[in-house]
């Protein structure tokens, strides 16, 4: 069983995207709304527990914020372009650009303070 069948992501604004849809579906796709890419893992326990955290801050920004999942022992060309150092990583990025990134599993209010802070005026947009 894959990973991401195990995921409850039911929200339109979370998907799966692999190195072949990367420059279309988040880079090309910031330049219109906040990406969010996590960088996970299936053997990585912090990377589990981000998961529902993320996946709930997602959903309250109905859309504003967007969250791409790579699985990263899948798509190793793609980690090491973004030069990770460990798992779970989570990148944003604000047309094509990064504007932050953290790693390590982090609770709910933490999570929507970093993207608060590192969003910017493009929320408000």
């Amino acid at each position: 069983m894959s990973a991401s069948s195990k995921s409850s992501t039911k929200s339109p604004y979370i998907f799966d995207v692999d190195e072949a849809g990367f420059e279309q579906q988040v880079l090309v796709a910031s330049e219109s709304v906040i990406m969010l890419v996590d960088f996970w893992a299936d053997w990585c326990s912090p990377c589990l527990s981000l998961a529902p955290a993320l996946e709930k801050v997602i959903n309250e920004y109905d859309g504003a914020v967007r969250l791409a999942k790579v699985e990263a022992d899948d798509n190793m060309k793609l980690a090491g372009h973004y030069r990770l150092r460990g798992f779970p990583t989570v990148i944003m990025f604000d047309r094509r650009e990064e504007k932050g990134r953290f790693g390590g599993s982090r609770a709910v209010h933490w999570i929507r303070d970093w993207i608060d802070e590192h969003a910017g005026d493009s929320l408000r947009e």
